[in-house]
Formats: structure tokens, sequence, C-alpha cells
């Protein structure tokens, strides 16, 4: 058995590909479009399992755009996304400078949570050793849900 990808419905594909791709990091690695079903499948992966994913190797984040509107609710009912990053309080400076709220902050210098635009949870962890905790993260309180 081989995990191949986790799928979510998004509402926005451009929203949601600034979020993924410019906020967070990831890339496409491929596109499927259906005219027929009125639907368009984007593919990303992680930088470091790139090589992989072209192989098909690795897992990857499926992104479901729905031409025909439809409200999704409940983006937490599946659980949530999950990325080792770097420098967890750079990168959730970076996101915050760019209006992303985060919802638990990394006060441990370890883990984060943020919400896509379509409200799926995203957990970000420091690979390695948790970082030294620092201010502003670690006085800061949850905001909202994750």
């Amino acid at each position: 058995m081989q995990y191949l990808h986790t799928m979510v419905r998004v509402s926005d594909l451009d929203a949601s590909l600034h979020f993924y791709c410019d906020l967070l990091g990831l890339e496409e690695v491929r596109r499927k479009e259906s005219e027929k079903g009125r639907f368009t499948l984007v593919f990303l992966a992680a930088t470091d399992d790139l090589e992989s994913s072209h192989e098909h190797k690795a897992p990857e984040l499926e992104l479901t755009w729905n031409w025909d509107p439809e409200e999704y609710t409940g983006g937490r009912n599946f659980g949530h996304l999950a990325y080792r990053v770097e420098d967890i309080y750079a990168l959730c400076e970076h996101l915050q400078a760019n209006g992303v709220t985060i919802n638990r902050p990394p006060r441990d210098g370890h883990m984060a949570f943020v919400r896509s635009p379509d409200g799926i949870s995203v957990e970000l962890l420091q690979a390695g050793e948790p970082q030294p905790p620092q201010e502003p993260w670690a006085s800061m309180e949850n905001t909202g849900t994750w």
C-alpha cells in the first residue's frame, strides 16, 4: 500500500493556490481540467518531495475546484494537513504579514495551526528540535479554532 494524496475541495482556486503555493511554499506538480466534468484538479507537493512526486512516489495535496459554485462547510471534518517546515517562526511571520490568521501560534517553537481560504486546518511542525520560545509567539493567544 502507498499513500498517494489528500484531496480538498476549494471554492476559489486562485485564492487557494496563493495560500498553498505563494504563502506555504508548495509547488504545482500537475493539473487536469475536465470540460465534461466541469472541474479542475491541481496536484501540489512540498519542495522536498518534488522529485519523488514526479515519479508518483511522494504524497501530494490535490485541490479540486468544481466550476459550478458549491458551498463547503466543516473544513476540519477530515482532520488536517501537516507539513514539516525549516523555520516555523519565519513561516508564521510570512503568513501573518500576508493576512493569514495564526490560529494556534508556535508558542513552543514546534507547532502552529493556520487555515486555508476554505477553512482547511493546516498544521505546521518545526523540522528537528523545537526552536527556543520567542516573542511575539510565546505569549500569543489562540485565535478561533484549529
